[in-house]
């Protein structure tokens, strides 16, 4: 896919993923990627080992977070500029073969921010727990309520321009990263579409659904993040 002389980078957040994190970055297209960075947020597996021999430069990032990982690759990239950045777990649950489907509508002129719906695109059973998609429905229902733009999922794999992406000054460090990204680029006017994606059930355990925890601390977080959003400026 022709993207003329934009560059486009690829962030992955990854905190004790040595199993899945050889199969994504096996997965990527390469000739779509200029660089992929792999932030290692902590893991005490073999996570660092795995990212480097795939290719991928490593970013240590030892305050726990997706949000801290994600900041510390944008820090990165502010030293290493890319045109497009690629949000892209770590676990194999997204088809990362389908990158050129989000940035294709960045380099077309035709968005700034584009995220792939998995609830909308075609999931194998299992992949998505039921109380993952509620809180996502839920999620989104409250965006619409508040900010009136209809979204159908709050999925990580993502791509938006990096000057779009700076814009927005992002700046949670744990669950509320994806609906703080999606809210903050309404309240600055971005162009932001929703392509479905195929969701897999993921390689490991998942740190946010997979526990009662986790998924009561997730969902308490992206809430009262589009709340306060919502009163800010």
């Amino acid at each position: 896919m022709p993207l003329g002389n934009l560059k486009v980078g690829v962030l992955i957040p990854a905190y004790n993923e040595e199993a899945g994190l050889p199969g994504v970055l096996n997965s990527i297209p390469r000739d779509v990627v200029d660089t992929i960075v792999v932030v290692d947020n902590g893991s005490d597996d073999n996570t660092s080992g795995k990212a480097a021999y795939g290719g991928a430069e490593v970013v240590h990032e030892p305050r726990r977070g997706y949000g801290s990982a994600c900041l510390a690759g944008i820090d990165w990239f502010r030293k290493n500029p890319v045109d497009i950045i690629v949000f892209l777990d770590a676990d194999m649950a997204d088809d990362p073969a389908l990158l050129p489907a989000l940035v294709r509508p960045i380099a077309g002129g035709e968005a700034d921010l584009v995220i792939g719906s998995r609830l909308t695109g075609k999931r194998e059973p299992g992949a998505l727990a039921p109380h993952a998609a509620f809180g996502n429905r839920l999620a989104v229902f409250l965006i619409r309520l508040m900010f009136g733009r209809l979204f159908t999922d709050l999925g990580p794999f993502r791509a938006i321009r990096f000057d779009s992406l700076e814009s927005l000054e992002m700046k949670d460090t744990t669950y509320g990263w994806t609906v703080e990204m999606q809210v903050k680029a309404l309240k600055n006017n971005l162009r932001v579409i929703e392509i479905p994606v195929p969701y897999r059930r993921r390689v490991g355990k998942s740190k946010i659904s997979g526990t009662v925890r986790g998924t009561v601390m997730a969902g308490w977080k992206i809430i009262s993040t589009i709340f306060r959003l919502r009163f800010t400026a």
